[in-house]
């Protein structure tokens, strides 16, 4: 009876150790329960993920490669990083006393990567749906790509697509629960706990990160296109809600102006979009370059050929018809065009930096609001949070963009120069067989050289003498004739702006830039400055009398006035006004003349059509009709030489005699 008692309270003692140890192996077996679903599940994602890639994605021939590539995004990056993820979540298998504390550790260690691939696939999700439903609008295409699906796939039901693409996002979601899950098997004083609640964590933040940059991502789409809207199109669209924003920002803005309210500075977003304007000006002037470089290229390949060295003229001759095509080719396709894709990608950023000046001084009006009232309306907390994303977005990505537009521009540069220095290669071994039959073919390099800078210093010494011999005996002077109809636009110019402003453009001109005006030669233009906005003095700016731009200051000379003739100008109807602005030398007008008089031109004259004739200084010639067909006596028909055509009736003066004006044709 005694040792019956004495084993009583012993196996009573011992109850609570084996409750807790039951309780224990209850927690262990949970825990490993919730570890194996984890690995599991993984295994079972990333087949679904290689199946879509390799499989499905390969037999979708019939869609376009760009549909493809929203579709799948950048699903071979997730899978990727999942792989390798898996790798060593399977590799924590064998240290089982460890494996939760690693699982972890695991998490922890892929925060980034996940965040990064997930967020790419998310903030196109969106994208792709809309696409499935384009399909959807097909039966014929719909039936095909459902077939191959379910052939590949069969639990993905008549979901099809919409099955597939939710996979990735369903994921990333899940894996917080699971970290979860383990979590809450797993003892609180246990050395895992901790890891595992960071763990839980930390992916929790990844959901939340991935959802505010496809928040921002929607936010920047909205505002990145770039519309082309006609006047009628941009009235249709205000109303007073946007009568209301823009007087608001108007407001705010000129109260800043006035230094009634304070300004927001944000230094970190104003040296990046310095720096964005930087790249967006170098880009604009190598683009405008580029356009006048192959201009001019081709223009002097086409002097060269046209040139009156006959040694020089086969080979010229090739390279016009077989080297620069081929070269020119290489650059439009090769520097040209990715160029011009480079400038059209700045127009979303710009855009973007545009509005969130916009959104910043709505921004700035709210924050002053809400200190005042303390509440915002549910509209003015969208702009508030539109502001936010807008600014955040730009930071985050503006240095990225920046980086690699450099990288972009740089890596056509480099390419442009290999193309010069092909083009020069393949123009010297084209000249080889030339080389013969050029002069001084003989003499070793250092000796012609010399030999050039010899001629070249003689031809230095003549030009010289020239220009001296020149500056002493001036040439009469070689103002082409006015353009038909531009006499009230050059009596406008001249009643605005004076005579000494006037100059005349000698050679037709095309603008290349935004700013650059396109002339006709013979077109008088009204002098506005001699220099653009950056000093440089080759550039003037110019006023037509409708436009205002800058042109070659090379193309341009003074518009000739001679002495007396403003105040003949305010006697003179309108034709004769005309004409006095033109250099004439006699009172006798041509109108005047009978039909078959002879008369001398004064200036020379270069036919511009076939309706035309050209004149030398002092030629005779013999007026048929003393106007042009419509009555205009600014132009005249006469015969030179046998050949008929009209002539500025200002550029002809009657035969020299001994008359009390005095005058002497020019020699």
């Amino acid at each position: 009876m005694a040792d019956c008692e004495a084993d009583e309270p012993s196996s009573r003692t011992g109850s609570p150790d084996q409750e807790s140890q039951v309780s224990e192996d209850r927690w262990s077996l949970h825990q490993r329960l919730a570890v194996r679903e984890l690995i599991d599940t993984e295994v079972s994602y990333l087949h679904l993920l290689r199946l879509c890639a390799l499989d499905i994605r390969s037999r979708l021939q019939q869609l376009p490669q760009g549909d493809l590539d929203v579709l799948f995004s950048n699903i071979d990056d997730i899978i990727k990083v999942n792989s390798k993820f898996l790798q060593d979540l399977q590799e924590t298998d064998s240290k089982e006393e460890e494996q939760v504390q690693l699982i972890g550790n695991l998490f922890l260690e892929f925060q980034e990567e996940l965040e990064r691939v997930y967020k790419f696939y998310c903030a196109n999700y969106d994208q792709a749906l809309v696409l499935v439903e384009s399909y959807r609008r097909e039966p014929e295409l719909q039936r095909e790509i459902q077939g191959i699906i379910e052939s590949v796939m069969p639990q993905a039901g008549p979901s099809g697509l919409s099955f597939l693409l939710v996979i990735p996002l369903q994921r990333i979601t899940k894996y917080p629960l699971l970290l979860q899950k383990i979590l809450e098997n797993t003892l609180p004083d246990a050395s895992a706990y901790p890891v595992l609640q960071r763990a839980a964590s930390a992916l929790q933040d990844v959901n939340t990160n991935i959802n505010e940059y496809k928040r921002r991502k929607e936010v920047a789409s909205k505002y990145t296109k770039v519309e082309q809207l006609s006047l009628r199109e941009r009235l249709a669209r205000i109303n007073t809600h946007t009568l209301s924003k823009k007087t608001n920002r108007l407001s705010h803005l000129l109260k800043q102006e006035a230094g009634l309210v304070p300004r927001t500075e944000d230094k970190e977003f104003d040296n990046l979009e310095e720096r964005f304007h930087w790249v967006s000006l170098c880009v604009t002037e190598l683009k405008n370059n580029m356009a006048v470089y192959l201009d001019n290229m081709e223009e002097c390949v086409l002097d060269i050929c046209g040139g009156p060295v006959l040694q020089y003229c086969n080979l010229a001759r090739d390279l016009q018809l077989q080297a620069f095509p081929e070269f020119k080719q290489r650059l439009e396709g090769l520097v040209w065009q990715p160029l011009c894709s480079l400038a059209k990608a700045l127009g979303g950023p710009q855009n973007l930096i545009k509005k969130r000046l916009d959104k910043l001084l709505d921004f700035e009006r709210l924050e002053e609001k809400q200190l005042e009232e303390g509440s915002m309306t549910y509209e003015e907390k969208e702009a508030w949070h539109t502001y936010q994303a807008l600014n955040s977005l730009l930071v985050a990505e503006l240095p990225q963009f920046n980086q690699l537009a450099m990288q972009w521009l740089g890596q056509i540069l480099c390419t442009f120069m290999a193309l010069q220095r092909d083009f020069a290669k393949q123009a010297l071994q084209r000249a080889e067989g030339s080389l013969a039959q050029l002069p001084h073919h003989q003499l070793s390099e250092p000796a012609f050289r010399k030999l050039v800078e010899d001629a070249l210093g003689q031809a230095g010494h003549q030009l010289c003498s020239f220009q001296e011999n020149f500056k002493k005996v001036l040439p009469p002077p070689t103002i082409q004739p006015l353009l038909p109809g531009a006499e009230r636009q050059v009596q406008a110019l001249l009643s605005r702006y004076g005579p000494e402003k006037l100059y005349q453009v000698t050679s037709n001109i095309r603008g290349s830039g935004t700013l650059d005006l396109t002339l006709l030669q013979g077109q008088v233009v009204a002098l506005l400055q001699n220099k653009d906005t950056k000093g440089n003095s080759s550039r003037w700016l110019v006023d037509t009398g409708g436009h205002r731009g800058y042109v070659p200051a090379g193309r341009l000379e003074q518009y000739r006035v001679v002495p007396g003739e403003e105040k003949l100008r305010g006697q003179a109807g309108p034709h004769e006004s005309f004409r006095h602005l033109s250099p004439e030398p006699t009172p006798v007008p041509v109108s005047s003349v009978p039909t078959g008089t002879q008369m001398v031109a004064v200036y020379p004259f270069v036919a511009r059509s076939s309706h035309e004739v050209s004149l030398q200084a002092g030629q005779s010639v013999t007026v048929l009709e003393a106007q042009d067909k419509k009555g205009n006596p600014e132009w005249s028909l006469v015969e030179v030489n046998g050949q008929r055509g009209y002539v500025p009736s200002s550029f002809l003066a009657r035969a020299p005699s001994p008359a009390p004006w005095g005058w002497s044709l020019p020699s």
